[in-house]
């Protein structure tokens, strides 16, 4: 079934800028980097030891001593993001409304933390058991239940994981509840917190890190001739999704509209794009297609842009590829070469900054671009915001296993599909 369009009326966030979503948009336009020395363990003996850390977060000024136990860092960042999308949405959650309230959350690494915590306190010199929360608190699902449970949301819970797809996808799928008519409004986003000593020493053993260890706010490079490799980083991005029928009867106002999106597959490699972006491309064209989008009207597109030599040379052909001549006047920037990579929220993110750049009429820069890559030749929008006119804009979210995930969104709500 298709509805009367799908729109973003609350906007959450706990990221490496700040514990809220002004803070982040703010740094995001100061081009303010979140970069830093790891802080949660010691990382002296390994080749990478930056990221994008949350900072200043302290869970018992959100929860209780009992629920804290129960909750692992990424839930805690998806709850607190949560309330303060649906507050900034002026959403109650009453009992008429609550069955018609959905959340999807999702995350990629899920709870690596409280996995890894509790496998040391087993096999350490005094082994001990995990407690009884470990196994519920570690699970992907977790945080989308822990999101229901505090706002009491009692229509469909769902929760999927797309390693950095994921936070993309949840819109998606959050819209196509509401399209389907299965949900009025569905609180969605991504959520991430894996810095841990385990963690970082598989991704430097692959080799896919910066190790700009004395330039940490200078290590994310997207585009740049001279990256070197991704910024891991933690936190969430939370928006409440609304079928626009609903806002309007409650006199809501949106940021945007969600008018669709695709997915695809690369099928190739496990951590590597395809070379020549082709199913990248696909997903960016059939986005675009189910939303009734022309490629030239595309005004600005949050890139993916991990700080990577074959993610960046990659999307910048897809999107040359799809866009055509429309590419040399499309703006395109990268939040990650000041946030880092957060992994499951980073899709959400991306659909934070398309969203807020509709309202607010202006786009955050991509920093650390002294030396453009010549074969990265789009309008990256260097070193600092950018105020203009943005109708339509796409965030692209590329996977580990070749996960291909794009979403558009227009200034203005109209039926479309959101496969």
């Amino acid at each position: 079934m298709i509805g009367d369009g799908v729109v973003i009326t609350g906007i959450g966030a706990v990221t490496p800028l700040g514990l809220d979503r002004d803070s982040t948009w703010q740094g995001l336009l100061a081009g303010k980097s979140g970069v830093g020395p790891i802080t949660a363990f010691d990382a002296g003996d390994l080749a990478t030891r930056i990221a994008a850390e949350v900072r200043g977060f302290v869970p018992e000024e959100h929860f209780t001593a009992k629920r804290m136990r129960r909750m692992a860092r990424f839930s805690q960042f998806a709850v607190v993001a949560a309330r303060e999308a649906v507050a900034d949405a002026a959403l109650t959650i009453d009992p008429d409304l609550a069955e018609r309230v959905g959340v999807v959350v999702n995350a990629a690494v899920a709870g690596f933390d409280t996995v890894e915590a509790a496998t040391r306190r087993l096999t350490g010199p005094d082994p001990a058991a995990p407690g009884a929360h470990f196994v519920p608190a570690s699970l992907t699902n977790m945080p989308a239940c822990e999101v229901a449970i505090d706002l009491g949301a009692h229509g469909p819970v769902n929760a999927s994981a797309l390693a950095c797809a994921s936070g993309t996808y949840a819109l998606l799928d959050a819209a196509r509840l509401i399209r389907a008519g299965e949900a009025d409004v569905v609180v969605c986003g991504g959520t991430d917190a894996a810095i841990t000593p385990v963690m970082f020493a598989g991704l430097v053993s692959m080799g896919a890190m910066s190790e700009r260890n004395d330039d940490p706010t200078g290590a994310s490079r997207p585009f740049a001739a001279d990256r070197d490799g991704f910024v891991f980083g933690e936190g969430a991005v939370v928006m409440v999704l609304e079928s626009a029928a609903h806002a309007r009867r409650r006199g809501a106002t949106w940021y945007a509209a969600v008018a669709g999106g695709a997915l695809t597959s690369d099928a190739f490699h496990v951590s590597a794009p395809r070379p020549g972006g082709v199913h990248a491309a696909a997903a960016i064209r059939q986005a675009l297609r189910r939303s009734g989008v022309r490629p030239e009207a595309v005004d600005y597109i949050c890139a993916h842009g991990t700080s990577t030599k074959a993610n960046d040379l990659t999307e910048t052909v897809a999107i040359r590829s799809v866009l055509g001549e429309a590419a040399d006047r499309v703006t395109v920037s990268a939040p990650k070469s000041m946030l880092g990579h957060l992994i499951g929220a980073a899709g959400a993110l991306g659909a934070m900054v398309c969203a807020m750049a509709i309202r607010e009429r202006v786009v955050p820069p991509t920093i650390n671009l002294y030396q453009p890559d010549p074969e990265c030749d789009l309008d990256y929008v260097p070193h600092q915001a950018r105020e203009m006119p943005v109708r339509t804009a796409l965030t692209n979210a590329f996977g580990f296993g070749g996960q291909n995930c794009v979403a558009v969104f227009t200034d203005a709500p109209s039926p479309g599909d959101c496969e």
